[in-house]
């Protein structure tokens, strides 16, 4: 989505269509065979080259006024996109949908506990509790094995890889948020989904799944995550990050777990347990509480 949009296309709106966009991603990944490491890096891959040609040929003079130091930040956002991707979709082996999505929608608290660290962002007493409301809902959902389709039993390392997900989203985030002031949305998602894709390489290739050797139904997920989730949700929330306040952004991404756990019932008849949904509403409240006294504060 391009710049020169913004007067027709309302940002709320925009954001309504990224949250239904990413709500499918879970479902996605649970409906492939291939590795998570495989999955992540070929929706990666597409998406930039969905994006490049377009920023290649409308933003080329907005690539050589790129700084160094631009450069470097949406770099680092990329790695710890590759991070967030590879941790949360392997999450979702273990996990339950419902515990594997509302865990990592746990971002917006670390964004806050993280800017307050980097940034020297003072962290009110509001701020404070909601993150200490999330923190008890998360421990919850992993105290009670996310839910009816854990994995093997492993649910607990399930849901801590969503944790980790959400830690590098935040990381993400926090990189990549003064950067969107100063760089066109293209030139910026592309740097971004290229560093992503190549440490998504080379942690596939660092294992032993295969590159290639996959049935047409594969391929048509991946160019699904790519489509759906990637242009039409990342790409369209750092597109929104430049005309809505983060912390707005944020709370309207609460919608995830709600479209994604919906989708799950209906399309992998993965009913959460009385313990996740209850786990998962302590969390969001949480989530809620900070991410709405950032915009209260906000000037």
């Amino acid at each position: 989505m391009s710049e020169s949009v913004a007067d027709r296309v309302p940002p709320m709106g925009a954001l309504a269509v990224a949250v239904v966009a990413v709500s499918t991603s879970a479902i996605l990944v649970r409906w492939s065979a291939a590795s998570s490491a495989v999955m992540a890096f070929y929706r990666v891959l597409f998406t930039v080259a969905l994006v490049a040609p377009v920023a290649a040929a409308r933003h080329a003079a907005d690539f050589r006024r790129l700084s160094l130091r631009d450069g470097v930040a949406a770099v680092v956002a990329g790695v710890a996109l590759a991070v967030h991707f590879a941790s949360w979709f392997e999450s979702l082996n273990h996990t339950s949908v419902a515990a594997s999505v509302t865990l990592v929608q746990t971002q917006p608290v670390f964004v806050a506990a993280g800017a307050a660290v980097l940034l020297n962002e003072r962290v009110s007493r509001r701020v404070a509790g909601g993150i200490g409301v999330a923190v008890v809902g998360a421990a919850a959902m992993s105290l009670t094995g996310g839910g009816t389709a854990a994995v093997g039993g492993r649910a607990t390392f399930g849901n801590a890889l969503a944790v980790l997900g959400a830690v590098t989203a935040a990381g993400y985030v926090l990189a990549g948020r003064s950067v969107r002031q100063r760089v066109a949305l293209f030139p910026y998602v592309t740097v971004v989904y290229a560093a992503c894709a190549a440490t998504l390489f080379a942690l596939v290739a660092a294992g032993d799944a295969p590159l290639v050797d996959y049935p047409p139904r594969e391929w048509l997920l991946f160019v699904a995550m790519a489509v759906g989730p990637g242009v039409f949700g990342h790409t369209v929330v750092n597109w929104a990050l430049e005309h809505v306040e983060s912390s707005v952004v944020s709370v309207s991404l609460l919608g995830e777990p709600v479209g994604s756990t919906l989708l799950a019932a209906l399309l992998l008849a993965e009913i959460p347990s009385a313990a996740t949904a209850l786990g998962g509403a302590v969390v969001l409240a949480g989530i809620y509480v900070t991410t709405t006294e950032r915009a209260g504060s906000a000037p």
